[in-house]
């Protein structure tokens, strides 16, 4: 899914696949957001982003972090409410297809 800049932007970042696996099933649970892409840096640094309206990436990325963080290394977690749009070039690498 492409992002466009329209919604507030949450980003978790974790050390290794299984917190970021984890950290993504907890933030698609925890509240009304939409997972738009991934990067992953190697084989250890692992970002999951996701978009919605600024509550719910807020109470997402909250949730998203704690899970990761009880199974994990839990690296950076961030949300932005309304970046510029020049951020979906940077962040549509890896595209979660609807």
């Amino acid at each position: 899914m492409r992002y466009r800049g329209e919604e507030a932007l949450g980003l978790v970042e974790t050390t290794g696949l299984v917190p970021a696996l984890k950290a993504a099933d907890e933030m698609l649970k925890a509240a009304n957001v939409e997972l738009i892409s991934y990067e992953n840096i190697g084989s250890t640094l692992v970002t999951i982003m996701i978009k919605g309206d600024i509550a719910a990436v807020e109470a997402s990325v909250a949730a998203g972090a704690k899970a990761a963080a009880e199974i994990g290394n839990l690296t950076a977690q961030n949300v932005m409410p309304r970046p510029i749009s020049y951020v979906g070039d940077i962040v549509s690498v890896h595209d979660i297809d609807s």
